[in-house]
């Protein structure tokens, strides 16, 4: 396992050619690149940027396939008493998430798939389609390198695992400003949430790096 220092856009740049190499390689086979991290570590950022920056080589290549659609629905959640708790990795269809990337890559077929949207805290059917064309997923998540539950099917069907690395307490920094952003609770709320959430989830996440093929330390100051 590879442990490298950079700057997003130097992520970025390292990145990008091992995966088109990964994927001449594959000879038309699609390929899964896993982006994993704790909350707020600019993963959800760095898989877009991936996907345009590959797309931009070739169009057409990249489709994003986020975990989060994956979420409980919020109503599952309130009926289970487990609301507190949403975004933990029992608060997921984990079994679903490694159900439907199995499917992809071997789909021939436009193929269809959930988003979570932060602005109704619930999940969105439909939200992306993966069109054939797409030979490289770029796949982003918190917990796809876990080896609990169903969770642990996820890595096999992995080709190139990347793990990103922030320090905890910028990443407690972020999370509550995006909760602020939102709007939707109080700040008092939204601390108690990353408290006894996020952070929780940052902790156990942090446990399964060294499953990664590559952890990238990100260097946000360059």
């Amino acid at each position: 396992m590879d442990r490298l220092q950079l700057t997003p856009h130097q992520a970025l740049s390292r990145l990008v050619p091992h995966i088109l190499e990964l994927a001449s390689k594959a000879h038309g086979q699609r390929i899964a690149i896993g982006l994993a991290g704790g909350p707020g570590t600019g993963k959800s950022t760095l898989a877009a940027e991936l996907v345009t920056t590959l797309d931009m080589t070739h169009p057409g290549i990249a489709a994003l396939v986020p975990m989060d659609g994956f979420h409980m629905k919020h109503a599952k959640l309130e009926a289970m008493g487990q609301v507190d708790y949403k975004g933990a990795p029992h608060t997921f269809e984990g079994a679903d998430f490694v159900s439907f990337l199995h499917h992809l890559k071997h789909a021939k077929d436009p193929v269809s798939g959930p988003g979570y949207s932060r602005k109704i805290e619930d999940t969105v059917e439909n939200a992306f389609t993966v069109q054939p064309e797409a030979k490289i997923l770029i796949v982003e998540g918190n917990y796809l390198l876990l080896t609990e539950g169903p969770w642990a099917g996820v890595k096999p069907l992995l080709d190139y695992a990347v793990f990103i690395d922030v320090d905890r307490e910028l990443v407690k920094a972020r999370l509550l400003k995006r909760h602020g952003e939102e709007g939707l609770f109080t700040e008092e709320r939204n601390r108690a949430h990353i408290e006894r959430n996020d952070l929780p989830n940052y902790d156990l996440v942090v446990q399964s790096q060294d499953r990664a093929d590559v952890v990238i330390e990100m260097d946000v100051a360059g």
